[in-house]
């Protein structure tokens, strides 16, 4: 599924030339390619999938969010300008973003389901949310509730 709505933006930057949209997806396409190579050394044939693409899109975002802080701390600003026009780009791509009080309850629920107690347990309960809400939340955050939830 977003493997093809990938190949279908791509045809409509190149047709719209919309320069950063094309290059950014030129860019996810090719980090795509890169995870599905590594997949087939481990034997899936298939490449990731649609959760790990997700995940692969979030980590784009974050980066870029680092980048636009010093960037934007160098003086750079037609650099950081640049990397929010990427961000908007993948954002397309990801579910709709939950909001602090779905993470919240999020969290809740899967130190519940877990059986999380303490911060041995975090691991646990991140897995969860992470099977369950790729794409659609800030782990960073989500680490952070749960961390202060066991504590």
């Amino acid at each position: 599924m977003l493997r093809q709505r990938l190949g279908n933006a791509l045809k409509d930057a190149l047709k719209s030339k919309d320069k950063i949209g094309l290059s950014t997806v030129r860019l996810i396409v090719a980090a795509l390619k890169d995870r599905d190579i590594a997949a087939r050394g481990k034997g899936n044939m298939d490449g990731i999938s649609d959760e790990e693409i997700l995940g692969l899109l979030q980590g784009m975002i974050k980066q870029r969010q680092e980048s636009i802080v010093l960037y934007e701390k160098g003086g750079r600003c037609e650099l950081a300008e640049q990397e929010r026009g990427e961000i908007v780009v993948i954002e397309r791509f990801l579910p709709k973003q939950m909001g602090e009080d779905e993470v919240a309850k999020a969290v809740r629920e899967a130190i519940s389901e877990t059986g999380a107690q303490s911060l041995k347990d975090m691991g646990k309960a991140m897995a969860a949310l992470k099977g369950r809400y790729a794409g659609q939340m800030d782990f960073a955050k989500a680490s952070a509730l749960v961390k202060q939830a066991l504590v």
